[in-house]
């Protein structure tokens, strides 16, 4: 029997979560639970807000559009939050609503987008992607939604990075081809991780420069064929957990 029930429907909440608490829903909450998911009174729902852990608590009707949630107990306790830092080149629209689903299911603990010099999107919409990102928490039982950091160059986000944190470098011309033995040769000590993927034109060889110059970096191949950007996200992403993450 599976540990964990993903069928009762799973809220996230910006709100203080508590015994005994009360926690007003917003219309589009409301509508989601009334009227998309048919939920009647007193119905369990499970609600996190990223802080308190995740709660179940009950469903007060007040009318056919409003509602609130009062808060019974406490079915698991808040994690902390994953120190596994995405950094990636924009995508557009819907390619870029998938890797973020993804890369949150993966288990990154912050997204930070970067414009390398064959970026294609030339603008990011954050709370687009910080949407994106509570679904796929509230789907998949995630406890802490990912931070979604501001859009920088990417010279300036690699020179930001701490000389202690491993940086996982998805590069073509890493000379093992081999992902998994060069993501062991790290060793466990792994704590810090930055994993970076960049545009689908490749990077260029002065960033591929800025990049082995920190003190700590580790170039990964992702094979042979040509990975589109969103789909390497979920290819490097699935390595580093197995090897260094929270997979093993």
């Amino acid at each position: 029997m599976a540990s964990y029930d993903f069928s009762a429907p799973r809220l996230f909440l910006d709100a203080p979560l508590g015994p005994d608490g009360r926690v007003g829903l917003d219309r589009e909450q409301a509508n989601y639970l009334l009227n998309v998911l048919r939920l009647k009174a007193g119905e369990a729902v499970l609600v996190f807000n990223g802080r308190d852990g995740e709660w179940r608590a009950a469903l007060a009707v007040e009318g056919r559009k409003s509602a609130e949630l009062r808060i019974v107990e406490q079915t698991r306790p808040q994690t902390p939050p994953s120190d596994l830092l995405y950094l990636f080149a924009p995508l557009k629209h819907a390619r870029l609503d998938y890797m973020v689903q993804k890369a949150v299911e993966m288990g990154a603990g912050a997204l930070k987008p970067v414009f390398t010099a064959r970026t294609q999107a030339s603008r990011v919409n954050r709370e687009r992607m910080r949407a994106n990102a509570v679904e796929a928490a509230e789907q998949c039982g995630i406890l802490a939604v990912p931070a979604i950091l501001p859009e920088e160059p990417f010279a300036a986000a690699v020179a930001a990075l701490e000389a202690g944190r491993l940086v996982v470098f998805c590069d073509e011309d890493a000379p093992i081809a081999n992902p998994i033995r060069a993501l062991e040769g790290a060793g466990n000590d792994a704590s810090k991780l930055a994993v970076i993927v960049g545009p689908e034109g490749g990077f260029t060889d002065e960033e591929r420069a800025l990049v082995l110059g920190h003190p700590n970096c580790l170039r990964v191949s992702l094979g042979d064929r040509v990975l589109r950007a969103d789909t390497a996200a979920v290819a490097a992403l699935a390595l580093v957990q197995a090897v260094l993450g929270d997979w093993r």
